[in-house]
C-alpha cells in the first residue's frame, strides 16, 4: 500500500470516527468539499447525469465531486489529507 493510500485511510478514518458533538463544526460547503475529495480520491472523475433541480441535496453533491474532475486519485487522496491534517492541527 503506498504512503499516500495509507494516509488517505487513516484520514476517512479520523472523518468516520469523529464525535459528532467536537469542538469542529463543518461548514455545508467544507462537508461537501471533503465529499468531492474523497468520492474523487476513491471513484476517479464523476460519472452520470448532473441530477435534477428536485433533487439539490444530490445535485449539490454531484458539483462537488465534479469541481474535482481531472485531478488524479493521489492527488485527491494528498489534498483530504492535508484537510484533515489542519484541522487536527486546529483542534487537536
Amino acid at each position: 500500500m503506498s504512503d499516500i493510500k495509507q494516509r488517505f485511510d487513516e484520514a476517512v478514518d479520523k472523518v468516520r470516527n469523529a464525535p459528532s458533538d467536537g469542538e469542529f463544526k463543518p461548514s455545508q460547503d467544507f462537508q461537501l468539499k471533503m465529499y468531492g475529495l474523497y468520492r474523487q480520491a476513491v471513484d476517479g472523475d464523476v460519472t452520470g447525469k448532473k441530477p435534477s433541480l428536485i433533487n439539490p441535496v444530490a445535485r449539490y453533491k454531484w458539483q462537488a465531486w465534479k469541481d474535482n474532475e481531472g485531478t488524479s486519485r493521489d492527488d485527491a487522496m494528498a489534498a483530504y489529507v492535508a484537510e484533515v491534517d489542519k484541522i487536527e492541527a486546529r483542534y487537536g
